[in-house]
């Protein structure tokens, strides 16, 4: 004489499956699907989390550089507002422009057709060709970074006694 929920599982397989269709995609698809290109995020990416207030975080695997139409540099943490067609706030990354790191506050993308993307790095907006953003790039370790990470284990092994080889 009970209620028979025949539908719930069904409902909860339906729910476990978007969920995961929607985990599994990746950052680059999900810039595309908001307007932009997949290239302004490196290949190395480890997780990413997009929060209910658009806040897109993206986890690196380190520090890294990279080259648009300059240099560019990633830190570890790469945070911004995700609308659809751009990226505000951005934390994060910096540009090297006349020799100075400057940090990247927002890049738009206002009209895809133009074929322009604007970089909004405070001191001025440079507008870049969209077709240097269609695919992510290599993302290299800045110089002498590894060879810190490495002379702090060594210096580790040392206090522990451990031989040097």
């Amino acid at each position: 004489m009970g209620i028979r929920f025949t539908a719930l599982p069904s409902l909860l397989l339906w729910i476990s499956l978007s969920s995961l269709s929607l985990s599994s995609a990746s950052v680059h698809e999900l810039l595309k699907s908001r307007g932009l290109p997949a290239g302004l995020i490196p290949k190395d990416v480890k997780s990413y989390a997009l929060d209910e207030n658009d806040i897109l975080e993206v986890f690196l695997k380190g520090p890294c550089l990279t080259k648009y139409d300059t240099l560019v540099k990633f830190d570890s943490v790469v945070r911004a507002n995700l609308s659809y067609g751009g990226l505000i706030g951005v934390v994060g990354l910096s540009q090297e422009e006349l020799f100075l790191w400057l940090p990247v506050i927002d890049i738009i993308v206002d009209d895809p057709k133009s074929g322009v993307i604007l970089f909004d790095i405070g001191l001025a907006h440079k507008q870049l060709s969209l077709s240097l953003f269609e695919e992510p790039p290599e993302c290299n370790p800045p110089p002498g970074h590894l060879t810190k990470n490495v002379k702090k284990i060594q210096k580790g092994n040392e206090r522990q006694g451990l031989v040097r080889v």
